[in-house]
């Protein structure tokens, strides 16, 4: 059965209200605090046929009713008004970012920032190394037989290993492999390199051959092998506040799953460009995040996305506030990654 728009207002008014107060909200409370237009009475039958449908339940037997998962969903998808970002909030995300001076402060900057904007737990992916291309690779001699060798993404992220050398290479020879690996794999994605660096070791001097052959082992490594994905969390404190442990008796099993990084980038590193998602309460597919709420992005320069930001909080949590908290600070990190 389709609910009229005095329903979904009767809806709306308890999302708002149990959001706020952290009560379950009675219809005396819903017409004294919003213009609702009707009686107690009626207000009181919408809320039974609000039940009836699964938007609402009675927590105890109070006359208060909590929304239900069914009721946020409704609220996210066709209720909840975009909340713009205050000046003041606009002007700390862009303070808090535009000092940052390498793409670990970036990441580290920006989880710290979620958290406090949002008061929930942050996540945010470094920037893939699948979908990052190399910007610059840089050969350092640390002695005549071993290199440091560093790839640079576009992404900003930035790997570095020891090379111990078959033989002793001088700084000219240094300099040649050093533009030869640049001109073969600069702007390349890291996944399309492999191909590349095989082929490299055919394409320089003789004498250079068993040096290119040890450091295109290393590079393999580095551009594939180390494909790993990192996270940064900020925020878990704020489970403690949350109300959470009025759902579940015990935070451990959340605390548990926020500990599995396989999990963490299931929640919020499979997103597509420009979407938002929202998965509420049961939607999550882990049990021990089922009295949670997740609000997720993708992030990157421009249109590339190279990794997902999100927060997780309890289901009762201000959607409208997150969701738009949430989409600012990808944007602005996009434009950090897009001028670095």
């Amino acid at each position: 059965m389709g609910l009229d728009d005095r329903k979904l207002d009767v809806l709306r008014a308890i999302v708002e209200d149990y959001v706020a107060t952290q009560e379950p909200v009675g219809s005396k409370a819903l017409v004294e605090r919003h213009q609702l237009g009707v009686s107690p009475a009626t207000v009181r039958n919408d809320m039974a046929v609000l039940e009836e449908e699964g938007y609402i339940r009675q927590p105890h037997t109070s006359a208060g009713r909590v929304p239900t998962d069914r009721g946020y969903r409704l609220f996210v998808d066709r209720l909840s008004r975009v909340k713009p970002l205050t000046p003041a909030e606009r002007r700390a995300i862009e303070r808090f970012l535009v000092g940052a001076v390498d793409l670990d402060d970036v990441v580290h900057r920006t989880v710290r920032l979620l958290a406090q904007l949002t008061r929930q737990v942050a996540v945010v992916q470094y920037p893939s190394l699948t979908r990052s291309s190399v910007r610059h690779l840089e050969l350092v001699p640390i002695s005549t037989t071993r290199l440091m060798l560093v790839m640079i993404a576009d992404t900003g992220r930035v790997e570095q290993r020891l090379v111990e050398l078959p033989a002793p290479v001088g700084a000219d020879d240094v300099t040649d492999l050093r533009r030869i690996l640049n001109e073969k794999l600069c702007g390349n994605r890291l996944s399309d390199t492999p191909p590349l660096v095989q082929v490299l070791v055919d394409e320089v001097p003789a004498e250079l051959r068993a040096t290119m052959a040890t450091l295109s082992t290393v590079l393999l490594e580095t551009l594939i092998e180390r494909s790993e994905e990192r996270i940064a969390l900020a925020g878990t404190a704020n489970l403690t506040r949350a109300g959470l442990l009025d759902f579940q008796g015990s935070l451990r099993p959340i605390l548990e799953a926020l500990e599995e990084e396989v999990i963490l980038l299931k929640l919020i590193g499979e997103v597509e460009p420009s979407t938002l998602r929202v998965r509420i309460g049961d939607e999550n597919e882990f049990d021990n995040l089922r009295a949670t709420s997740v609000v997720s992005t993708g992030y990157g320069p421009g249109a590339t996305i190279v990794g997902g930001l999100g927060v997780l909080g309890p289901t009762r949590m201000d959607y409208p506030g997150t969701i738009a908290t949430v989409r600012a600070v990808a944007r602005y990190v996009g434009d950090v990654l897009a001028e670095n």
